[in-house]
């Protein structure tokens, strides 16, 4: 049995596609369809129902994608073990990261790695659908490690690690009826119209969890998926937005007040799969994460 049939099987019941799967693989497709029908005779069983819409698991195939993935992780394993002998990292390393994440300096952090571990390709990428997208991709084996906002209990599969935390406040354009409010609670914003980011999103999840314990309901009228870009939306009036003080700039046509009597701290953290040992360069970059935090308190600063 080749560990090629295997990768190949494993990348197109991931993508449900023999398409996406040779696109991810740098392959054509008839190459990744050659390789999976070899392996099914053999197994001697089918292993994927093809139709012109869907491409879905057999049982059989159910059964040897968890197996699959344990052996191309033994192998790759076996390959980090030689590597270090050999006194340098090699392979590709595929990183999920947030949208416009200025807590962690990651140009930084990626140039300090790859001088020091030239032979490792890295894969940047990020999801549309914000922690959430990023947390099943590293479910299903396409990402190693991703920076992400979960707030509370991780995802089953997922291990997370903590990296800051940041306060989330109550953003208004100037000259807001609330600006010069003593003390605000969530019971008084349940009429306003809110700038917010889609559901799956950390800071998202953060006010949705706030707003369900306090019983207000509220409205989110324009969603975002750049955190840097909602301070703006605010300014130009349309809504008011709950945002981590890091994301809001200092200017004289924002107000920042403090939600009372809300949890509503932002967190952020590093996650790698629970069930997959992180690779020799995975975790060669998790050593060197928090070499390159920026606290929320030195972001204002230095604004």
């Amino acid at each position: 049995m080749e560990l090629r049939h295997l990768a190949y099987f494993v990348a197109v019941a991931e993508e449900a596609s023999f398409t996406r799967a040779a696109a991810r693989l740098h392959v054509v497709q008839s190459g990744v369809s050659a390789a999976v029908k070899a392996l099914e005779r053999e197994l001697d069983a089918p292993l994927l129902e093809r139709t012109s819409k869907r491409v879905a698991l057999t049982d059989a195939g159910t059964a040897l994608l968890p197996r699959a993935r344990a052996a191309l992780d033994a192998a790759r394993a076996a390959r980090d073990a030689v590597d270090e002998v050999r006194g340098g990292l090699r392979g590709t390393l595929r990183i999920g990261t947030l949208t416009s994440i200025a807590l962690v300096d990651l140009p930084a952090l990626l140039g300090r790695f790859h001088r020091t571990h030239p032979d490792v390709t890295l894969q940047l990428t990020v999801s549309t659908r914000g922690s959430g997208g990023l947390v099943d991709a590293l479910g299903d084996g396409t990402l190693d490690l991703a920076l992400v906002s979960v707030p509370g209990r991780p995802p089953a599969g997922v291990r997370i690690r903590p990296l800051l935390r940041s306060p989330m406040e109550l953003v208004l354009p100037a000259g807001h009826r609330l600006a010069g409010a003593p003390v605000i609670r969530i019971p008084g914003l349940a009429d306003e119209q809110f700038v917010d980011f889609p559901i799956g999103y950390g800071n998202r999840t953060v006010v949705d969890r706030a707003f369900a314990a306090a019983g207000v309901e509220r409205q989110v009228t324009l969603e975002v998926i750049d955190i840097s870009t909602g301070a703006g939306f605010v300014r130009h009036g349309l809504g008011v937005a709950i945002l981590p003080r890091f994301a809001v700039p200092d200017e004289a046509d924002l107000v920042v007040r403090p939600v009372a009597d809300a949890d509503l701290d932002w967190p952020l953290g590093v996650a790698t799969s629970a069930v997959r040992a992180p690779s020799a360069a995975a975790r060669a970059l998790l050593a060197m994460i928090d070499d390159h935090l920026r606290p929320p308190g030195a972001l204002r600063d230095a604004g």
